[in-house]
């Protein structure tokens, strides 16, 4: 099998040192359509807060689809990478809801609430197909059950190469599937370290700054000191662990000062701040 290239935009920009832009979107077909041609390298279908409603998430994967861009581009990459934002939070350990995502044909899964090593190595456990305990980065040993014949269709692939694909990065380095760990409360950042310590396979870490700031008693105030302090001390883990970091609330206000502190994984709000995104990309070198 000729070696495909990157598939995954936001685990491309990553690669290249670039910061990596994404954005919340409906799971449904309008919203797939309109953010298929944005300017974000992935998107993540929201479907914690909204109903888990998996015909309304392969409608929206097909509806990301762009024949047109795909032969001009000669690459069976997505302009913009689909992921899915799971319900369930970490303790909960919903590994069915990851594998539906992923049979789909999801490039990434977001899983909320992670506050423990145990939550994050189910998390990249669920995204990844078993081997043998003496196969190669074998660990953490993975739990995903074998059905790949939507997924492989929808990436363009054999099943053969989708498997040799459907691995998470940077654990395998051509691994496309990118698990994103929410740290929402401060039990995730005090067990933070531990977690990217033991737990090889995490492609990123995201801040809920929403709940945090609900724990810390400033419920969205994110511009408070308290949560701009325990915010800092998950990017300061994230550095020294050299694992991307993410903001969830990038707008034309903050963008400079979020690029500044280091965070690499940059959502900002299409319908509320695109020009958040337009101005990150700026700053960044990458309008």
């Amino acid at each position: 099998m000729a070696d495909l290239p990157r598939l995954n935009g936001v685990i491309r920009a990553l690669e290249q040192g670039q910061p990596a832009f994404a954005a919340f979107c409906q799971a449904e077909t309008e919203a797939a359509l309109a953010m298929s041609t944005a300017g974000y390298d992935g998107i993540v279908f929201e479907m914690e807060h909204n109903p888990w409603d998996v015909r309304a998430l392969r409608d929206s994967l097909q509806y990301m689809l762009n024949r047109r861009q795909i032969v001009q581009s000669a690459s069976l990459a997505p302009a913009v990478t689909p992921m899915v934002r799971i319900p369930p939070n970490g303790s909960e350990k919903n590994q069915w809801l990851a594998k539906q995502a992923l049979d789909l044909g999801a490039y990434g899964v977001v899983w909320p609430h992670v506050s423990t090593a145990d939550e994050a190595y189910n998390a990249v456990a669920s995204c990844r197909y078993p081997r043998l305990g003496t196969a190669p980065r074998h660990e953490p040993q993975g739990v995903r059950g074998d059905g790949p014949t939507a997924a492989s269709r929808y990436w363009g692939l054999t099943q053969q190469e989708y498997y040799a694909k459907a691995d998470v990065w940077p654990l395998d380095p051509k691994g496309e599937i990118v698990v994103i760990l929410m740290i929402e409360d401060s039990a995730g950042i005090a067990n933070l370290p531990e977690m990217l310590r033991r737990v090889p396979g995490i492609g990123a870490i995201l801040i809920g700054e929403g709940d945090l700031s609900q724990e810390l008693g400033h419920p969205r105030q994110y511009e408070h000191p308290e949560v701009l302090a325990a915010m800092a001390e998950v990017v300061r883990v994230c550095k020294e662990h050299k694992v991307p970091v993410g903001h969830p609330h990038v707008d034309a206000a903050n963008a400079g000062r979020i690029l500044e502190e280091g965070y690499r994984f940059l959502m900002a709000a299409p319908t509320r701040s695109y020009a958040g995104l337009e101005k990150a990309r700026a700053l960044a070198g990458r309008s």
